[in-house]
């Protein structure tokens, strides 16, 4: 059985990113993008796949662990019968992208503790094992396109194809280790200081994460906040100001299941709620560079957005089978690439026009370039909104025309008047505010169910749906309507699981995958802004301290949780959770909640 997805830490670089097992193992290794070939992961079949393993000798230990305070600096604290040892692992941010470095330095706590390098280099997703020649300073391998440098003054032994180092550490030392990629066909520099680079590391982080202006007076939720922040960070590339959704591919909705998929990539359905946990918590630089990310993404012809793009901003993400990897507990199979990056999403439209409302709301720069691209995308949408899609789910049978893709058209062009009306950019304001009242007429008529007393997933249907809670957040109608209330109240009802909200269920609605899935956490954090919107905050806080409490011991989410087996599920860490912590935890806490401004009265 493979460790539990709360088992792992996670480091990061804003290039690159690893995660570290509570046993000293980093089990999945992208180099030198998340989304790079040159890959190893334990995490999605066996140690054949690669890892890199550094822990006591003797397996008799016990673990603590913890981030540095303010910092992606990850401390794992080893205590043997001899003494105890500190793994110190980090990534220091890269001069440019040609070189990405993971160190590890042992440091001795008390005693002296034997302990135990393992390092098996697997490239091309744990396919290719890679030439290996020992050098003055290490090893170095090559596969191709990659080159890795292991650098360690301790002494080397191969071994069944890894490498293999035993030493010791008493108190007061330390002995450092660094990985160290770079493209096979350049040069590398030599003359690496592990503690110098661990204290520029700590002391960026430290800054950047002391600019949080999270204020609210109990301090377990800020600290869950700015560890949320930095996470946030750490899944950025730092290049282009991308944001993917999470480190990782393949880790199951379902344990055994087949909903495994690449989240590497950037939706621009997760915009808006970003760049509200980025401005809120006072990241204007984090905020513009989302922004200018989605502009540069979405740029060209309006009938060729997309949901989704790559870090660059790449448009093609043909999904890829790997068939020689097991998957995280045999759970297959393990993709690569996503094709519901070509899937017709209408929501999409109203997620770009509000992410470009929200930027203008919180007075980032004005872009005329912005406003001729957005007016050009509502005339594509005019053409497209009446059409059933893939919806928010992305589902993978029948198109439907799903409530909230018809909600988020009506906020497209509802955001289209607000623009002319509250920040006087020109435009057919006239011509908008009608096509917004026939699309809210439409949404009133058929995506409610007088027979379930709520609104339903899509027209025709009876089943409820947990993007339904956006519609006050939207502003698409009041939270006291009676309405928005019955619709709360039918999602935490009867679309929960021990309290925790399901996206669907999917026994009710057939989205053309096999099998169930965990209750998805941002969701939960939706029920918590919409309590909160309708006057229910304690009902609200209640909700969030569980949510709380679901985090691993180092305050991170994956994408899911399985209340029945008590563990996280998906792909990890995963943004869209660490935004909804952020985000609620700021309506919470403020009587101008960032949920009520974005949902201000209809222009």
């Amino acid at each position: 059985m493979s460790k539990r997805i709360e088992d792992y830490g996670f480091i990061g670089n804003l290039l690159s990113c690893a995660l570290v097992a509570r046993d000293g193992s980093i089990d999945w290794l992208c180099l030198p993008r998340f989304d790079s070939d040159a890959c190893f992961s334990a995490l999605l079949g066996t140690e054949e796949n690669g890892y890199w393993r550094i822990a006591p000798a003797d397996g008799d230990y016990r673990v603590t662990r913890r981030y540095r305070e303010g910092t992606a600096i990850l401390e794992t604290t080893f205590e043997t019968r001899d003494g105890a040892a500190t793994l110190i692992d980090f990534m220091p941010l890269a001069q440019d992208e040609e070189h990405v470095d993971v160190f590890r330095i042992v440091r001795g706590d008390r005693g002296r503790v034997a302990m135990r390098m393992e390092l098996a280099l697997r490239f091309g997703y744990s396919q290719t094992v890679p030439w290996v020649r020992r050098t003055d300073f290490g090893l170095r391998a090559v596969a191709g396109p990659d080159a890795v440098e292991l650098h360690t003054d301790v002494d080397l032994k191969g071994e069944n194809y890894r490498t293999i180092a035993e030493f010791s550490v008493g108190e007061g030392a330390a002995v450092p280790f660094s990985l160290c990629w770079h493209p096979s066909h350049r040069a590398r520099e030599t003359a690496i200081d592990p503690e110098v680079r661990l204290e520029e590391t700590a002391s960026w982080w430290t800054a950047w994460s002391g600019r949080c202006r999270f204020l609210g007076a109990k301090a377990h939720w800020r600290d869950a906040v700015v560890r949320s922040l930095i996470t946030l960070k750490g899944l950025s590339y730092r290049p282009t100001g991308g944001i993917i959704a999470a480190a990782t591919t393949s880790l199951p909705e379902e344990i055994g299941g087949e909903r495994n998929w690449d989240y590497r990539f950037c939706w621009i359905r997760d915009a808006t709620l970003t760049l509200y946990a980025l401005l809120t918590s006072g990241y204007r630089e984090e905020a513009r560079a989302w922004r200018q990310w989605m502009l540069r993404a979405a740029a060209g012809h309006p009938s060729q957005l997309q949901i989704m793009y790559g870090l660059s901003g790449e448009r093609r993400l043909n999904e890829t089978e790997l068939t020689w990897l097991a998957g995280y507990e045999n759970s297959k199979p393990v993709r690569i690439g996503n094709a519901a990056y070509d899937q017709l999403q209408i929501d999409v439209y109203g997620e770009l026009m509000d992410a470009l409302h929200v930027g203008r709301k919180f007075q980032l720069e004005p872009s005329r370039d912005a406003w001729n691209f957005q007016r050009a995308l509502l005339e594509n949408l005019k053409r497209k909104w009446a059409r059933p899609d893939k919806g928010i789910w992305e589902v993978r049978s029948g198109s439907r025309h799903f409530t909230h893709s018809k909600l988020m058209a009506w906020v497209a062009y509802d955001r289209a008047v607000r623009a002319v009306k509250d920040f006087g950019l020109s435009g057919p304001a006239d011509a908008w505010k009608a096509q917004r009242d026939t699309i809210r007429a439409e949404i009133l008529e058929n995506g409610w169910s007088e027979k379930r007393k709520s609104f339903v997933q899509f027209y025709g249907g009876e089943a409820l749906d947990a993007s339904l809670l956006l519609i006050p957040l939207m502003g698409f109608l009041p939270a006291d309507d009676p309405r928005v209330v019955a619709t709360v109240d039918a999602v935490k009802r009867d679309l929960t699981e021990d309290g925790l909200v399901l996206r669907y269920r999917p026994e009710e609605t057939e989205d053309g995958v096999a099998g169930g899935e965990g209750t998805f956490l941002v969701c939960t954090f939706w029920l918590a802004d919409a309590l909160c919107m309708i006057g229910r905050r304690d009902e609200a806080e209640e909700i969030f301290e569980r949510l709380l409490s679901l985090r691993n011991d180092l305050g991170l989410l994956a994408e899911e949780y399985d209340p029945r087996a008590g563990r996280q599920l998906g792909n990890f860490p995963q943004a869209f959770s660490h935004v909804g912590l952020v985000n609620t935890a700021n309506n919470l806490i403020s009587a101008a909640r960032p949920a009520a401004r974005r949902a201000d009265e209809q222009g």
